[in-house]
């Protein structure tokens, strides 16, 4: 009986140390693929609302795959773009740089809402001012008008949500 009770604790404790360490492994492994998936639809969704605000992209359907209805339907600045109200309107934009940066953010398996706080950056426009309006924005506003302005850099609270296995923003909110 002595040697059935200490078999039977060996199998026990092992078997316990094998589930905590299964256990481990996978919240490392969905932390590790939610994180990836979220940092991807960040980066891509970000970068996409850029290029249509600054006209490289006319393509504002595609921003459905990485941004909810509603979310879209509240940015300002992207409806000003889309109404032709851009200050990008006059430009020739080719090309961006965007840069994203994401706080630390800690995210359970079974979890569909996580915040975000990122910053984001267009250090660099690649663009002219459009042929036809060259000399009406440049009597305007000088020289340097040449030249698209500056993209304003940002830090966003964002709130994404999974639907049906997939990530997307679903509200973006400007912080100071």
């Amino acid at each position: 009986m002595k040697y059935l009770r200490r078999i039977i604790w060996f199998v026990a404790n092992r078997l316990l140390l094998v589930c905590l360490i299964l256990g481990l492994l996978m919240t490392a492994f969905y932390y590790a693929m939610n994180l990836s998936n979220i940092q991807i639809i960040l980066k891509d969704g970000m970068a996409n609302r850029a290029k249509v605000i600054m006209g490289v992209s006319s393509d504002a359907e595609d921003l459905n795959r990485y941004f909810q209805q509603t979310c879209l339907e509240s940015d300002v600045v992207l409806g000003a773009a889309l109404k032709g109200n851009s200050p990008y309107a006059d430009y020739n934009v080719r090309g961006i740089d965007h840069r994203l940066n994401m706080s630390f953010f800690w995210l359970w398996p079974w979890d569909n809402t996580v915040r975000v706080t990122i910053e984001e950056k267009i250090p660099r426009i690649d663009g002219r001012v459009k042929g036809l309006k060259a000399d009406e924005v440049i009597a305007q506003q000088g020289d340097s008008a040449i030249y698209p302005p500056a993209w304003p850099d940002g830090r966003y609270r964002v709130l994404l949500v999974r639907e049906s296995g997939q990530w997307k923003i679903r509200n973006l909110t400007a912080v100071q």
